[in-house]
């Protein structure tokens, strides 16, 4: 098929397992990805939280490596305002060795966690809130490529002996906020339209292709749609393993914390809503990509489409670990 299909796993902590079985549930649905023929997985980093267990995608993303045979893997992505963009370099720049033309190293301004762990990660100095990304972003790329300029004070620095190898660079972002600098500095783009999808217009898309042209890169750019999408045998089966994930964004937006409920433990607190909280959740619910796989499938060209992209990545979060290696089993056959 044209449109390439990839994932995004935040290694949620599914009520059907123990908490401690989350990251390998994580290579479980990679190597089902692997087999069924999804292009690229990205795994995410969240840093103090109840809801997904992956703080460090470096070293989640060398696990998947080592047991899958043709899926491209990597970050989606490093925070890179907690890090030594040298650091990161040299975590990618090793993992793009071992496992040559499967790399990719993602990366985003987010904190990924509340204000106290980046204080925590930032210790003993003070956290920078993202005021150097441009800085760190910029200077990651000269690290991975080798091209420091020589007025550079790190330009002598060898990542690697042998540094030939490279990731697929990408930079994220959510509503735009991102896309020029990702274009000025010659990063892929990868726009995550499940975080908000009322902000996310195909004219960001248009921003990043502005800034790219102006910067005269010579290779081509590729852009990525990130959305959220559970997908089932029949479309109301859909909508209520898709509740787990909906009421969670809901509860956040409340100012509340609680693990992952059931399906039918979200349909019977949605009973008990006030109407403007029972209208919250069907707009957060909208925002998702929900059905059977041919409405899924068509829902998905659609967007393709509309944000002129040919890789659209899929973020599914369900209760249970069966649901979602269901629901990317049901998605693929839409296609």
């Amino acid at each position: 098929m044209s449109l390439k299909l990839s994932v995004v796993d935040q290694s949620p902590v599914h009520g059907s397992h123990a908490a401690i079985e989350a990251p390998q549930l994580t290579i479980e649905l990679a190597q089902l990805c692997d087999q069924l023929g999804y292009y690229r997985y990205w795994v995410a980093e969240h840093h103090d939280s109840i809801h997904f267990a992956n703080p460090c995608p470096e070293i989640m993303a060398a696990a998947i490596a080592s047991v899958t045979k043709n899926i491209r893997i990597g970050s989606g992505g490093v925070m890179l305002s907690h890090y030594s963009p040298l650091k990161v370099a040299e975590n990618f720049k090793m993992l793009a060795t071992l496992f040559p033309e499967r790399v990719d190293l993602g990366i985003g301004r987010a904190p990924g966690g509340t204000g106290l762990t980046s204080q925590a990660l930032a210790y003993p100095h003070q956290p920078h809130h993202g005021d150097l990304y441009t800085q760190q972003a910029q200077l990651l790329k000269g690290f991975i490529e080798g091209n420091l300029p020589d007025n550079n004070p790190f330009s002598a620095i060898k990542v690697l002996p042998d540094s030939t190898p490279q990731p697929e660079l990408w930079m994220l972002g959510s509503s735009g906020g991102s896309a020029g600098l990702a274009g000025h500095l010659g990063y892929n783009i990868a726009l995550a339209r499940f975080i908000d999808p009322d902000n996310c217009r195909p004219s960001i898309f248009s921003q990043y292709i502005e800034q790219w042209k102006k910067a005269e890169h010579p290779q081509q750019p590729n852009k990525m749609l990130a959305i959220a999408c559970i997908c089932a045998p029949t479309e109301a089966e859909a909508k209520q393993r898709a509740g787990t994930a909906v009421y969670r964004k809901l509860a956040a937006q409340l100012g509340l914390r609680e693990a992952f409920l059931t399906p039918s433990e979200v349909q019977d607190r949605y009973q008990t809503f006030s109407v403007s909280h029972q209208a919250q959740y069907d707009h957060i619910l909208a925002g998702y990509t929900v059905g059977t796989p041919e409405q899924c499938a068509e829902e998905i060209t659609q967007l393709a489409q509309s944000f002129a992209c040919d890789e659209i990545s899929t973020v599914a979060v369900t209760h249970s670990q069966a649901d979602r290696l269901d629901s990317y089993t049901q998605l693929i056959k839409g296609f």
